[in-house]
């Protein structure tokens, strides 16, 4: 040990160097897991737009929750975003090739790095829009996403979207006449209450169908306006619903059994049919059932695919509101599943009244969920005689796309698409348009049978 004298003079003994070394080592080791980290750029994982008549959605999925900002220009429109730790890349260049020519909203996009790590997107607008930016957390099988969605300053009127079908369907005279043999107004037709649609032109007129299978009552035929049908094909856009194992992807199959079902309905002289979305976009639940009332549609029908884990579960089934709990596990379990598509698929919460949302939806009542089930119940009839049941009666849990107050509403579980068997039928053009013709009979039944008390 040194003495006094060293230890004053800094005189060091020779192993003192060695005692150091290994000290300063070991205090280095410990300093560098409290370093700094250097910035990790994020990286766009895939870039996808939705383009509709309704708005555009432009989705950017990245590996890490970034923050945005927006502005917008006029003279001409512009919507500008600048993304914050975003470096130019190949993958989000991809997002200028994906702009269509018939897209509604948007023109072209530009992008560039307007400074170190903020690359700025400007997009060129056909309109004026009131745009939604905003992220979603890692959801399903989506990592972050930073969400564009496109609103026109003025929403479109599903009035007006039924005025748009009127002039593109041939059948649409026919229509125009019954309105008149009721004395309901010449050279109109009237789809909701106050509301009267122009005539169509002549020459898109057509001579009537054969008569339809089932005749309409008294009560039915005196109306001053054909029965309104709201069809609701589920998910869509950045949600897809169950996809089957080989691929097969549930917003598609029910798209395209809800496209079959409206021409037949429409092809009915006293029966008209609203998609509440007719392409591949997504539509908030409650949007769904805004849409039905904003039309004062007479039913509604939100039309699914099931899916469970085993691929053996096969079989339809119809289901109906429950204010009072689901009817089983199952039941709970796949109402949860179907209300968690506004998670997927999107919905910027920030800009919806939650109040508003809440009294929607609460204020179903018992003369809507009666109706419900009696014309579940026919539907459900004429479903199994063309597919195998999943259940021998109607269903009940609380999905929230059934609830509108005034409105009896079902939704049908066409076929399970995790069953290799129904995913090949719901493939089936042939087997869609079965599907179609028995939910056509079984609603035909229920205005025959009885009187709606929903909506009166």
């Amino acid at each position: 040990m040194a003495d006094a004298s060293e230890r004053t003079t800094g005189m060091i003994p020779p192993a003192a160097p060695l005692r150091r070394r290994l000290i300063a080592g070991a205090g280095t080791l410990l300093m560098l897991p409290v370093l700094p980290r250097m910035a990790h750029a994020a990286t766009i994982v895939a870039v996808r737009t939705w383009p509709a008549d309704e708005y555009t959605r432009v989705t950017l999925e990245m590996d890490t929750e970034l923050k945005a900002e927006h502005f917008t220009l006029t003279n001409p429109h512009r919507l500008v975003v600048d993304i914050d730790g975003l470096q130019l890349k190949a993958a989000i260049n991809d997002l200028v090739k994906r702009i269509k020519p018939n897209d509604p909203y948007i023109a072209s996009v530009r992008v560039g790095q307007n400074r170190p790590d903020v690359v700025r997107l400007v997009f060129d607008l056909k309109q004026d829009v009131a745009p939604q930016v905003f992220t979603l957390k890692p959801i399903g099988e989506y990592q972050y996403r930073l969400v564009l969605d496109l609103y026109p300053k003025v929403a479109q009127d599903p009035l007006m979207a039924l005025l748009k079908d009127a002039e593109n369907d041939p059948l649409a005279g026919i229509l125009e006449d019954l309105a008149q043999q009721r004395g309901s107004g010449k050279g109109s037709i009237p789809l909701a209450d106050g509301q009267d649609l122009p005539a169509p032109p002549a020459s898109h007129r057509a001579e009537p169908p054969p008569p339809p299978s089932r005749l309409a009552p008294p009560s039915v035929a005196a109306r001053s306006r054909p029965l309104l049908i709201a069809l609701d094909p589920g998910h869509g856009g950045e949600d897809p619903g169950a996809i089957g194992r080989h691929g097969t992807r549930e917003k598609d199959v029910v798209l395209q059994i809800a496209q079959r079902l409206k021409k037949l309905i429409d092809a009915q002289p006293n029966m008209r049919a609203y998609l509440t979305r007719d392409r591949d976009y997504f539509v908030p639940l409650n949007v769904r059932v805004q849409k039905a009332r904003r039309v004062k549609a007479d039913l509604f029908i939100s039309i699914h695919a099931d899916a469970w884990i085993k691929p053996t579960a096969r079989g339809s089934s119809v289901w109906a509101l429950s204010q009072n709990g689901a009817t089983s596990a199952s039941a709970r379990w796949l109402a949860q599943k179907e209300n968690d598509a506004d998670l997927i698929g999107g919905v910027n919460l920030g800009a919806h009244n939650a109040q508003v949302a809440k009294v929607l939806l609460d204020l179903s009542t018992g003369a809507q969920i009666n109706d419900s089930i009696r014309v579940g119940t026919q539907v459900l009839n004429e479903i199994g005689k063309i597919n195998t049941l999943h259940k021998n009666r109607i269903e009940r849990a609380g999905f929230a796309v059934l609830k509108a107050p005034d409105i009896p509403s079902i939704l049908i579980e066409t076929a399970f698409i995790s069953n290799p068997a129904e995913e090949k039928l719901l493939r089936s053009p042939a087997h869609q348009q079965r599907i179609a013709s028995a939910v056509l009979s079984g609603v035909q039944d229920y205005f025959a049978s009885t009187a709606a008390l929903a909506r009166s």
